[in-house]
């Protein structure tokens, strides 16, 4: 039996009660711990507990998540670890990109992960309000120090340094539009979201607009990753530059000598990517073998597994800290921005770097989201009676949505196409749904207009039941009838309750419909938001599962704006986001 076989074998039943609780603690740097017996696990103290200590038998099999950037040195790092003679490990570590880390695990996934390194707290911030959102719970872990860090630097290619030869660059100048420069997608791209919240930081008191016209311009035709702005930067005009991370720039030129680029580092200073050592607590397991002050019990066996998991994790964890000259030698900088760098188009010496805030990121992204979306939205909404109810804030359920949706759709781009349907039972006739206003696009000042005044007139539309089967298969069904394959063509659902349309088709016949539809690759993601506590929430994520989509929860009314950005911001993310 193979190595992956046994452990599959072994972990199906931990596995099979394990439950993943998340702990954000963002910006910080040292250790955030959980109180309790988390506490005690995260600061490796279990052994005080445990009388004897654990004893090594069968090796312990560890899976380490890091972020492609620093994967290959982890690797080998462990590698070396697992092959001491004081080990009692097997380490496998998963190379993946930090945003789909963080959107695999606010989707409720990535139970068997054991310690995570992405290349930046955002993404702890950022798993956690889409677990929210989605209305999942969130997982819990320890974020502890930086085993490595990078700052963010202009990227130039040599061959094109005259033209920026004399000139002091500074974010004002990306904001200002002075500097041509590449931004690789921030929802991949931990430099460009560094860099983007260096430039918000560097615009006037009071022009808040400069910026997000910044974000518009560099949205247009942003390269998906670095490496690609890397390239583009071989044929753009002379003086262009690509934000990246000192790192990127030292490996691309370890690994592509042909074209080599010069780190060229901001007058106005700079934020750095940190890639802190995140550990999975696993609360379930640790109830289990302790009583109600702390104190171990049950099973003996169980309990010198979970010790002897957490040293070893303590362990490799120490092994990445003290492995600076081994990171250094991959283009980083050490966990607190220091060290000396050997490599090509970088400066040795380490620049100073300034604190990224977490919480203004995931803001930053939100508003990146919206403003870069290029695509085909039907919004449905829902205008059944129970629209009318009262909120917590004063203001009614339809009230809350029209502002929310009215805000949100005045800073979508005019790269989207927008159409308005709403929805209760019968209509017209028997029809659940009424078309508002076509799926336009939004550059046309006249349908924006049309648009906004359509959902200023939902809160005097209010009455019937919810149709909520029957409505979704008509709009994914329009949708289809005029399908962009070059763009995303979704539907956008805003409900606050369940199906109550008894002469309209069930939840199974939707689903078969929706399934057999999607057949032919014309795939329409069927984005859900619920709206207060009593959606039927297992139905829009059978909905969203079947269509490719995702389906949301604004549970507290004073969320129904942030929930509704991230519906947008993410309709074509990524899978399990």
């Amino acid at each position: 039996m193979s190595r992956r076989s046994e452990r599959a074998e072994r972990e199906q039943s931990r596995r099979h009660h394990r439950r993943v609780v998340m702990m954000i603690a963002a910006g910080v740097v040292g250790v955030a711990l959980v109180g309790g017996a988390g506490t005690a696990w995260a600061s490796g103290s279990l052994s005080a507990w445990f009388a004897g200590g654990p004893v090594c038998g069968e090796p312990i099999e560890l899976t380490v998540v890091a972020d492609t950037a620093i994967a290959r040195p982890v690797k080998a790092i462990a590698a070396e670890y697992d092959a001491r003679e004081d080990a009692c490990s097997r380490t496998d570590v998963v190379a993946q990109d930090s945003a789909d880390t963080a959107a695999l695990l606010a989707s409720g996934n990535g139970s068997d992960i054991d310690a995570w390194i992405p290349d930046s707290p955002v993404w702890l911030v950022r798993m956690a309000a889409s677990a929210r959102s989605l209305g999942r719970d969130v997982p819990d872990l320890a974020l502890e120090r930086s085993i490595a860090s990078s700052p963010v630097v202009f990227a130039a290619p040599v061959s094109g340094a005259k033209a920026l030869a004399g000139r002091t660059l500074s974010w004002t100048d990306v904001l200002s539009g002075d500097l041509p420069t590449l931004l690789a997608d921030p929802e991949a791209s931990s430099a460009s979201l560094n860099g983007l919240q260096a430039m918000e930081r560097a615009a006037p008191i009071g022009q808040a607009k400069q910026f997000q016209n910044a974000m518009i311009r560099l949205s247009d035709g942003a390269p998906a990753r670095v490496d690609a702005a890397f390239g583009s930067l071989a044929v753009s005009p002379p003086g262009t530059v690509a934000i990246a991370s000192e790192q990127q720039v030292a490996m691309h030129n370890h690994d592509d000598a042909s074209t080599p680029l010069l780190a060229l580092y901001p007058s106005d200073g700079t934020l750095a990517l940190q890639f802190p050592f995140l550990r999975m607590l696993d609360e379930s397991e640790l109830a289990k073998n302790l009583d109600a002050e702390g104190e171990p019990t049950g099973d003996d066996a169980a309990r010198a597994e979970l010790e002897l998991r957490a040293q070893q994790l303590d362990a490799l964890k120490i092994a990445l800290w003290d492995a600076s000259d081994r990171f250094a030698a991959e283009g980083f900088r050490d966990g607190t921005g220091g060290g000396e760098l050997k490599q090509d188009g970088v400066l040795a010496d380490a620049t100073e770097v300034g604190s990224a805030a977490a919480s203004a990121q995931v803001s930053i992204l939100r508003t990146w989201g919206v403003v870069s979306l290029r695509s085909r939205i039907l919004s449905v909404i829902d205008v059944s009676g129970s629209m009318e109810e009262p909120t917590i804030t004063g203001l009614r359920r339809i009230d809350l949505l029209q502002q929310a949706a009215s805000t949100t759709i005045s800073q979508l781009s005019e790269a989207v196409d927008v159409g308005v349907w709403a929805f209760s039972t019968t209509r017209i006739g028997d029809q659940d749904w009424e078309d508002l206003s076509p799926i336009e696009p939004l550059a046309d000042e006249a349908h924006r207009t049309q648009v906004l005044d359509v959902l200023a007139s939902l809160p005097a539309r209010l009455g019937g039941a919810t149709g909520l089967y029957d409505t979704t298969l008509a709009a994914v069904k329009q949708v289809r009838s005029a399908y962009d394959p070059e763009t995303v063509n979704s539907v956008l659902l805003l409900t606050d309750g369940k199906n109550e349309d008894e002469n309209g088709i069930s939840r199974d016949q939707l689903l078969d419909e929706l399934a057999a539809m999607a057949e032919d690759g014309e795939q329409v993601p069927v984005v859900l938001v619920g709206i207060g506590p009593d959606t039927d929430i297992e139905s829009m994520r059978l909905i969203a599962e079947a269509t490719g989509g995702a389906a949301y929860s604004a549970q507290r009314p004073e969320d129904l704006k942030t929930v509704l950005t991230d519906a947008l911001s993410q309709r074509s993310c990524r899978p399990n986001c």
